[in-house]
C-alpha cells in the first residue's frame, strides 16, 4: 500500500509534500538488520534493504527467496469442515453423482471454478459448473438457481468465492435435498449457513493461520485433500492415473494476485510456482489470453493483475458472467481463441464505461465537498441512478487512490441500490458492512477486509453513510491520516540496470503484502515527454550524470504530476517509481514506472 500514517522519521529526501500530495517515507528502518543479511547470506545490498524493509528476519531470508509448497503448503484437513468436504465430494465421484461448481464472476471465482473443473474431469467426475449473473442475479448462490440445478440432476453444489452469509438460499437447498459445500474465504458471521460443510479460514471459529488465502488457494486445498482421499481408497490405477495438482498452479497464481491478497506466506509459495507454469503456456484459455493482450514474456504478477486479470473480470462485469470460467477450463483451441478475443474486447468496453462513471462520482464529490476536500467523511459514499455494477468496484479503488479513504460506489436502480466498496490499510471494511447488515441498514452485504459488496434500499443511504462514518472514523484516526508514499532507496539512473532488476526480482512476486520495489531518482531533468494512450505520459529523465532512463507515468494527463513531466522548462525532480525490465522487438531495457515526483529545491540531494 503506499498510504500510511505519518511516522515520526524525517521525510525520504525531505519530501513533506509531492507532487500527488504525499510525504515521502524511507521503507527500510533497520540498516543493521540489511547488513547482517548482506553478510550472513552474500547478497547485495539492494535485495537486503528490501528484505529488512518487509520484515524478513535474518534465518527466514532462504525460505523467503525460494519459497517452496513442500515448505509453505498445510495439510488441507487443518481448515474446520475440510474433512466432510472431502467425504462427501469422495462419495459423489465414486458413485458418479452430479456435482456442480457454483462460482463467483470475478477472477477469483472463475479461477477456482475452473480449477476444480479440471480435476474433477480430470479424475472422473460428474461435473458441472454455474456462475450467476451479476446484473440479474447478483453475487452469490440465490434459491432459484439451486432449484434449477436440483432439478438438472445435480446433487452436490460446492460454492467457491461465495456462500458463507448465503443463509436464506442454502435452507432453501437443504430443503430441497441438495448438498451444500462451501469453499470461501469472505468474513463470516457467528451463524453459518446450513450446510455439509463450511470451509472458509475466515470463519469466527477457523484456528488456521492461513486466514488471507484467496478463494482460489482454498479451493486448490480442497483438491489437494480430494486427491489424497481417492488415492487412499483406491480410486486411480493403469486406467485412471492420479492427475499432478501442480499443473493447476496458473490459476492459483492468477486468482491469488487478482484478488489482491497479501502475498506473503502460503500465498507468495503458491504464486511464485504458479507463475513457473504459467510460462510453459499448458493451459490454452491462458496463452490465449496473454496473445491477446500482447504479453511476449514470461510472466509476472503485475501482468496478471493488470494484463489477464482485467480481461478475464471483464466478462462478469460488462459481458457473459461464465465467460471467464469457460476460458480457463477449455482445451478447445478454437473455443479459446474466441473466448479470448471476446473477453479483450469487453475488457476495452469496461474501461470507458470504467471512465465515464468515475469522471461522474469525482464531480458529485468535490461538487459537494469542494476541490479543497475540506468535510470529507471517513468513508466515502457515492451513488447515481443507471451507475454501471460491473464497474463500481473499480472505480471504489479509484477513489481510495484518489482521496485516501475507503469508499463505496452505489448503482442504483429505481428504489435498490447494488454497491461495492474498497478499502484503505488498517480500515476492516468487510466487517462494517457486516455490521451494517446486522443493524438493519443492508438488505445484504459482506467481504473481507480490503474490499466488501452490499444492497441497500434507497431510503436508507443517508443512515448507511452516518453508520459507515462512524464506523470507519476511529480506525483512521481523529484526523485524516498524512498519505505516505514508501521508498527502498535513492538511485542514480545509471544504476538502474538490467542486473539490479534481476536481483530484486529474486524478492518478488511483488503485491499486497509485498511491496513492488520503489526507488527514487535524485536530482534528474524531463528530457523529452510525450502525452500517449489514455492520459499517459512517456518521457526520459537524465541524471546528473548524463545518464539517462526512459519512463512513464500512467493516468498522469491533467494531473501536477504531469505538468511537471511536461513542463517546458524542465525543472530538476525526484522522481519515484518502480524499475521494470521492457522488452520490445527483441531489446531489452530497463524503464521507470512513474508513481511520483517531487521537487528538487530545498530537498535533500543524496
Amino acid at each position: 500500500m503506499s498510504s500510511d500514517i505519518r511516522v515520526a522519521r524525517a521525510a525520504f529526501l525531505g519530501v513533506e509534500r509531492s507532487l500527488t500530495g504525499r510525504r515521502w517515507a524511507e521503507r527500510l528502518a533497520d540498516e543493521r538488520l540489511a547488513l547482517a543479511m548482506a553478510q550472513r547470506h552474500g547478497l547485495p545490498d539492494a535485495v537486503c534493504r528490501l528484505l529488512a524493509a518487509r520484515s524478513v528476519d535474518l534465518e527466514g531470508v532462504p525460505d523467503f527467496l525460494e519459497p517452496t509448497l513442500r515448505k509453505f503448503l498445510p495439510d488441507p484437513l487443518h481448515l474446520k469442515d475440510m474433512d466432510a468436504a472431502v467425504a462427501r465430494l469422495v462419495r459423489a465421484v465414486r458413485t458418479g453423482e452430479r456435482v456442480v461448481v457454483f462460482g463467483d464472476y470475478d477472477v477469483d471465482g472463475a479461477t477456482s471454478s475452473a480449477l476444480l473443473l479440471r480435476f474433477f474431469r480430470a479424475v472422473g467426475a460428474n461435473i458441472g459448473f454455474y456462475i450467476p449473473d451479476r446484473v440479474r442475479e447478483g453475487y452469490g448462490p440465490n434459491s432459484a438457481a439451486l432449484t434449477k440445478l436440483k432439478e438438472a440432476g445435480a446433487a452436490v453444489v460446492v460454492t467457491v468465492d461465495c456462500g458463507v452469509t448465503a443463509h436464506d438460499p442454502l435452507a432453501e437447498a437443504k430443503r430441497l435435498g441438495l448438498d451444500m459445500i462451501v469453499i470461501d474465504h469472505h468474513q463470516a458471521e457467528i451463524a453459518l449457513p446450513p450446510a455439509v460443510a463450511v470451509v472458509d479460514p475466515n470463519r469466527i471459529d477457523e484456528q488456521s493461520p492461513h486466514k488471507q488465502l484467496a478463494a482460489v488457494g482454498v479451493a486448490f486445498l480442497l483438491a489437494v485433500g480430494v486427491n489424497r482421499a481417492l488415492r487412499e481408497a483406491g480410486w486411480y490405477g493403469a486406467d485412471r492415473p492420479e492427475p499432478d495438482l501442480r499443473q493447476w498452479l496458473d490459476l492459483v497464481a492468477l486468482g491469488t494476485v487478482a484478488d489482491v491478497v497479501p502475498l506473503t506466506g502460503l500465498n507468495r509459495a503458491l504464486v511464485r510456482q504458479g507463475l513457473r507454469v504459467m510460462a510453459d503456456r499448458s493451459n490454452a484459455g491462458l496463452a490465449a489470453l496473454a496473445d491477446v493482450a500482447r504479453l511476449r514474456e514470461p510472466p509476472g504478477a503485475y501482468h496478471l493483475g493488470f494484463m489477464l486479470g482485467p480481461r478475464v473480470n471483464a466478462g462478469g462485469r460488462v459481458g457473459q458472467a461464465d465467460l471467464g470460467a469457460r476460458l480457463l477450463s477449455s482445451d478447445d483451441p478454437h473455443e479459446v481463441a474466441a473466448l479470448a478475443l471476446r473477453l479483450d474486447e469487453l475488457n476495452a468496453e469496461r474501461r470507458a464505461i470504467e471512465r465515464q462513471v468515475l469522471d461522474q462520482a469525482i464531480e458529485r464529490i468535490e461538487g459537494t465537498y469542494g476541490p479543497d476536500r475540506q468535510g470529507l467523511p471517513s468513508a466515502l459514499l457515492v451513488e447515481s441512478e443507471g451507475w454501471h455494477v460491473g464497474v463500481i468496484g473499480i472505480v471504489a479503488s479509484r477513489l481510495v487512490e484518489r482521496y485516501g479513504r475507503p469508499a463505496f460506489v452505489i448503482g442504483m436502480d429505481g428504489d435498490l441500490g447494488k454497491g461495492s466498496g474498497r478499502s484503505v490499510r488498517g480500515v476492516d471494511l468487510g466487517a462494517a458492512v457486516i455490521a451494517a447488515r446486522q443493524h438493519g441498514l443492508l438488505i445484504n452485504g459482506g467481504g473481507h477486509a480490503m474490499a466488501a459488496g452490499l444492497t441497500v434500499a434507497r431510503d436508507q443511504l443517508t443512515a448507511l453513510a452516518k453508520f459507515l462514518d462512524e464506523r470507519v472514523g476511529p480506525q483512521l484516526g481523529a484526523a485524516p491520516p498524512m498519505r505516505e508514499l514508501g521508498i527502498d532507496a535513492a538511485l542514480a539512473p545509471a544504476a538502474a540496470t538490467q542486473d539490479l532488476v534481476a536481483m530484486i526480482e529474486r524478492a518478488g512476486p511483488f503485491g499486497a503484502g509485498n511491496a513492488l520495489p520503489r526507488f527514487a531518482l535524485t536530482g534528474v531533468r524531463v528530457d523529452y515527454a510525450q502525452p500517449v494512450g489514455e492520459a499517459h505520459i512517456r518521457c526520459t529523465l537524465v541524471g546528473q550524470d548524463r545518464s539517462r532512463i526512459e519512463a512513464i507515468a500512467f493516468r498522469a494527463g491533467q494531473t501536477p504530476l504531469g505538468a511537471a513531466l511536461l513542463d517546458r522548462t524542465k525543472p530538476i525532480l525526484h522522481v519515484a517509481g518502480a524499475l521494470r525490465v521492457d522488452r520490445y522487438n527483441g531489446r531489452a531495457s530497463v524503464r521507470l514506472q512513474i508513481d511520483d515526483a517531487a521537487s528538487a529545491s530545498g530537498s535533500v540531494h543524496l
